[in-house]
């Protein structure tokens, strides 16, 4: 192996694969800032729901006879929900709460409904024993208000049922609500068909402005908020990950002061600032990031700030389970070109459509490469060019540009480039 040729791998599903570059091409390797683990995990978690942020203690808001509504993510999220559940019962115990009036609820969104086996995989078999574990349903939802975006508050009765409603989940950049965790696991997390719609309606009118990923002052940040007022959201608990998913921080309490302070943690990680190169080669960071091409996406709207406008992007996802939305698949067939999506979008709002918009978006100002398991057909439906292997996708962009400069993004779902 000659010392000018590097060697990369990269996470692909819950396995990986691997390529060679030569070193003069690679611009650099995009990583988030690693923090040390100081302690184990459980004393993590147990010092933030000891030390909530703006709140009372948990114990100290429930009593004996509280029905407790514990929301927790779906299969699609890398949240370690196994590892937050017994740390947070026993503070519950503590002020006097019995299992059989606790709920442990999946937000699902518009997700599809988990498997038997998904949902005893996340909560762990212990805490799956015990405590009563249900999906979110959004036809059976209470109507209990309206934002002042107009958006309907209407939250699974089980939740809007509890006495005390906790949301667990991971903090992360998301395209369209700044950041995950805090009051999202309600909206749209719990929430009606209707609800969870119009809050993403707005990204209609938001998609072609400035970036929103890595803000919270973005109106769907806003509308997350007044929901999860109005619902009565009473605690959070949110962790962040680092890129071998290990808990790094935990934030505990009020879901707005809470979420901000686990927010900086975040940005201190995952915004590096780059300069844009002649091409990036995205990695979603393996399953669940890349469970679909839905989710994928989210790696490529992060890599566009690594790239100079004509450039390339490679987006490395497996997509086992194909494009993972049926409107999405809808729109890609019926949507030729990048321009008829993004048309049709400004024009009519249709949750899973706003995926084929922002990729056409993208295959714009970009060439879009895909190595991953979907049929190639689907592939170029969805404005991608397929290719079998990163080493193809290379080839490509190097026998048009002997010199073009390559960012490697090992973890495009967690990194946000900033420019330098």
């Amino acid at each position: 192996m000659t010392a000018n040729i590097k060697k990369i791998s990269l996470a692909f599903g819950s396995t990986g694969i691997e390529f060679e570059i030569p070193e003069r091409n690679l611009a650099s390797a995009i990583l988030p800032s690693e923090f040390e683990i100081k302690e184990d995990r459980a004393s993590l978690i147990k010092k933030a729901l000891e030390n909530p942020i703006k709140s009372r203690r948990l114990s100290e808001i429930v009593n004996p006879d509280s029905k407790v509504a514990i929301i927790v993510s779906d299969v699609t999220r890398p949240t370690p929900t196994a590892k937050l559940l017994p740390p947070l019962l026993d503070e519950l115990y503590l002020g006097g709460v019995k299992d059989e009036n606790i709920t442990i609820v999946f937000a699902l969104g518009l997700h599809r409904n988990q498997t038997e086996e998904e949902s005893r995989k996340l909560v762990g078999e212990e805490v799956y024993k015990k405590i009563r574990c249900i999906q979110h349903d959004r036809k059976r939802c209470r109507h209990l208000g309206e934002t002042s975006f107009g958006t309907p508050v209407e939250v699974f009765e089980e939740v809007a049922d509890s006495d005390v409603i906790i949301s667990t989940g991971t903090l992360e950049f998301h395209y369209y609500a700044g950041y995950s965790g805090g009051g999202k696991s309600v909206l749209p997390g719990v929430s009606s068909e209707k609800s969870i719609l119009s809050y993403h309606s707005f990204y209609s009118k938001l998609f072609e402005g400035d970036p929103l990923s890595g803000r919270t002052d973005s109106p769907a940040r806003q509308n997350i908020e007044e929901a999860a007022r109005i619902a009565g959201l009473n605690f959070i608990l949110n962790v962040v990950l680092n890129s071998k998913k290990e808990i790094v921080d935990a934030v505990a309490g009020d879901f707005i002061e809470a979420h901000r302070q686990g927010v900086e943690v975040v940005d201190s990680m995952y915004k590096v600032p780059v300069e844009p190169a002649d091409a990036a080669i995205v990695s979603c960071g393996g399953f669940p990031k890349d469970i679909n091409l839905f989710q994928a996406t989210k790696s490529l709207e992060n890599a566009v700030f690594a790239v100079k406008k004509g450039g390339v992007i490679v987006l490395v996802a497996e997509c086992t389970e194909g494009i993972g939305n049926k409107v999405y698949e809808r729109w890609s067939t019926e949507c030729k070109t990048p321009d008829e999506a993004i048309q049709k979008f400004r024009k009519c709002f249709e949750f899973g459509g706003h995926k084929a918009a922002t990729v056409g978006r993208a295959a714009k100002t970009f060439k879009l490469y895909l190595v991953s398991k979907l049929p190639d057909t689907e592939s170029r439906n969805t404005f991608f060019t397929p290719v079998k292997s990163v080493e193809e996708a290379l080839e490509k962009i190097f026998s048009e540009n002997p010199d073009a400069k390559v960012h490697v993004m090992p973890n495009g779902g967690w990194t946000l480039p900033i420019m330098k």
